[in-house]
């Protein structure tokens, strides 16, 4: 198998330290706000990366950590943690910010069908780790105090920092790549555990040898944990495309610093951006969906899943409810596809095979796509290639569920899925009295145009466990399951 690695610029063959055992680093979810689209994406191509590996007989360990503690506001090391700024925003403590969309991460995970990590692990159930790394690059001479504001590593004693992104260090100046911290001796150089400031009363602080009340930087997390998990070296690390200028380049660093410059990951593995409607997602435009809009809007997770394998991973997805529309369409035709193939092969008597040849020639051609830099639009060709074969049923069915280990389209329980992709929509007029006032209401507030009102009223009606969709025929209401 080969996969396209962001240090080497170049299409690399995957060679485990100790075949066949490989270990995976996936860079997780900040949990101070909902996981959107473009978590969505990237963790779904991720799935599909690890099921692809272990179909070619990789034994692989993921661990995927949780950001709960240390990611600022600017990649700067500058502004507020992104926690805070969480607990704010929805005027609740922040270790019940962390749980709650910790848990929407997972609940998004499960519906996409994706394969949950062997380990997840939270920054802030490693803290000890963090701060013993730390004292080892300060020990070794790669660290520096500013008065007030934190520890930092210095870039400068490094010949190779920034390899990964191509960086300049040199060139780069204070206000391009970041903001200017007064007592930075570089631009490139890092916090690895900032101090709490006077009379800022943070939630998540920390007693260190360097303070009586701080936290941990960002990049370190994911070096202590990997680190811990992993070893000093493992093979595969994923992330999305904006971590390669500044979170990798800094996480490669600190690592190789701590462990005498032994290479720190094999093959780095970046994915693109998802656009809405041709614009970047933001919550100012109102493109800003989550895994509980596609549904609500009458759309199955897994349909999703489909629509992200048209694309490849390192090619930006322009997201469309239209294109989203046509990917249910093609995803409720192959499981009713599966269900005929599924029904053919028990009322079969015989349950004679077709040609062998060409049900090789299809699994060939489709896994060699899959293990060449997952080609995921090509080998998705493929599978509708099979449905319009001349091959048996039975021959499509085996072929089809095969493809769908690394694809993860739930076709394995089509009969169940057949199900959930029924309307199940609700008789208004049978609903709880308390429902249906509360479905009148967003009626009201969207008649309107009150939309802040209406996207509150819907949470009501999701947190009672009631879907709304809105139609040009008005409300449809539906049972979550």
């Amino acid at each position: 198998m080969q996969l396209y690695n962001s240090l080497t610029r170049k299409i690399d063959r995957i060679e485990p330290f100790q075949a066949p055992h490989l270990g995976f680093y996936a860079c997780g979810f900040t949990v101070y706000d909902y996981a959107h689209l473009g978590h969505l994406r990237r963790y779904a191509m991720d799935d599909v990366l690890i099921r692809t590996l272990k179909h070619v007989g990789f034994k692989v360990r993921f661990v995927q950590n949780i950001t709960d503690v240390g990611q600022l506001a600017s990649d700067a090391d500058t502004g507020e943690d992104k926690m805070e700024k969480g607990a704010k925003k929805y005027k609740t403590p922040v270790w019940e910010v962390a749980k709650k969309f910790g848990d929407y991460f997972f609940y998004s995970m499960d519906k996409m069908g994706n394969l949950r990590p062997d380990v997840s692990c939270k920054a802030t159930e490693h803290i000890p780790a963090q701060i013993e790394l730390i004292k080892k690059l300060e020990e070794k001479g790669y660290t520096y105090v500013i008065k007030g504001d934190g520890v930092y590593f210095d870039t400068s004693k490094l010949d190779d920092y920034g390899e990964l992104a191509r960086l300049d260090a040199e060139s780069l100046k204070e206000g391009a790549r970041v903001e200017k911290v007064e007592g930075k001796r570089k631009p490139t150089d890092f916090a690895l555990w900032k101090f709490e400031r006077e009379g800022e009363k943070r939630a998540m602080v920390w007693p260190s040898p360097w303070a009586e009340r701080g936290f941990p930087g960002w990049h370190i997390e994911c070096s202590a944990m990997a680190m811990k998990y992993l070893g000093e070296q493992f093979e595969i690390h994923t992330g999305g495309k904006d971590h390669l200028t500044i979170h990798h380049p800094n996480e490669i660093a600190q690592s190789q610093a701590a462990t005498g410059k032994k290479p720190f990951v094999k093959y780095w593995v970046h994915h693109n951006f998802v656009q809405v409607e041709g614009e970047k997602m933001s919550k100012s435009l109102e493109n800003f969906f989550t895994i509980d809009d596609v549904i609500e809007r009458g759309h199955h997770p897994l349909a999703l899943k489909l629509l992200f394998l048209t694309a490849h991973y390192r090619s930006e997805l322009n997201f469309t409810w239209d294109n989203l529309a046509g990917s249910q369409k093609s995803y409720e035709r192959l499981v009713g596809l599966i269900l005929d193939y599924q029904q053919a092969e028990v009322e079969s008597a015989s349950g004679v095979r077709g040609d062998k040849l060409p049900t090789e020639k299809y699994k060939q051609r489709f896994f060699e796509f899959m293990e060449d830099d997952l080609k995921t639009p090509e080998a998705v060709a493929i599978l509708w290639e099979v449905t319009r074969s001349d091959l048996a049923n039975q021959d499509k069915l085996r072929l089809l569920l095969e493809f769908d280990q690394v694809l993860g389209l739930g076709l394995k329980r089509a009969k169940e899925i057949k199900t959930e992709l029924g309307s199940g929509e609700l008789d208004v007029g049978a609903l709880p009295a308390g429902v249906k006032t509360l479905l009148d209401q967003r009626r009201q507030a969207r008649d309107n145009q009150d939309f802040t009102q209406a996207d509150q009223l819907r949470e009501q009606l999701h947190s009672l466990g009631y879907a709304v969709k809105d139609t040009a025929d008005g409300q449809k209401i539906t049972q979550l399951k």
